[in-house]
Order: C-alpha cells, then sequence, then structure tokens
C-alpha cells in the first residue's frame, strides 16, 4: 500500500539526507533514506488521515530523533525474529 506521502520524497530528500548525516555524526551510518522514510510512514505519520503541508513533512523529518528511530528499528526487529526457529527450538525442547 503506497502512503499519502509518497508523491513528496522526492521533494524533501534533502531533509532526509540531512538528517541521515546527522545520525551518521553519532555513529549510525548504516541507517538507509528507505530505513528513515519507512520510520515516517509507518511511525510518525501513521495516524494522519489527511496529508500535511510541505514545510510540516520537513519539520517532522528534521525533528527525528536517533533513539526514537532506533526504538523502532529495535521492536521491529524484535516483532520479526522468531527466537523458536533453528537453533532456539531445539533449546526450548530441551527445556520442555
Amino acid at each position: 500500500m503506497a502512503s499519502i506521502y509518497e508523491p513528496f520524497r522526492m521533494t524533501v530528500k534533502p531533509a532526509l539526507k540531512s538528517k541521515l548525516q546527522e545520525f551518521a555524526l553519532f555513529g549510525y551510518d548504516k541507517i538507509t533514506e528507505e530505513d528513515l522514510w519507512a520510520f515516517l510512514v509507518n511511525k510518525k505519520w501513521k495516524k494522519d488521515k489527511e496529508v500535511k503541508l510541505l514545510y510540516q513533512i520537513v519539520n517532522d523529518v528534521l525533528a527525528v530523533k536517533v533513539g526514537e528511530y532506533m526504538n523502532y528499528a529495535t521492536v521491529g526487529a524484535l516483532k520479526s525474529t522468531n527466537f523458536f526457529d533453528g537453533e532456539g527450538r531445539d533449546e526450548l525442547e530441551k527445556l520442555l
């Protein structure tokens, strides 16, 4: 499903790049533009019913904190991980 914000992505690309450079200064240089955009669409703008104005979108991009993004990424990683596959399944069976 395409986001209602997708038409603005190219327009706000300089703000996205600027935010990624800021993240890199803090040592988070593995975060991609796609990752940051997914955070904005899936977390920051998830409940928005109407499209924001361009300046509001740029403000949201520039206001993202490293901690906010890392919390989102950590929760996403934990949700997608099944600890009981492979070796984890063997350990679970030993415990049971």
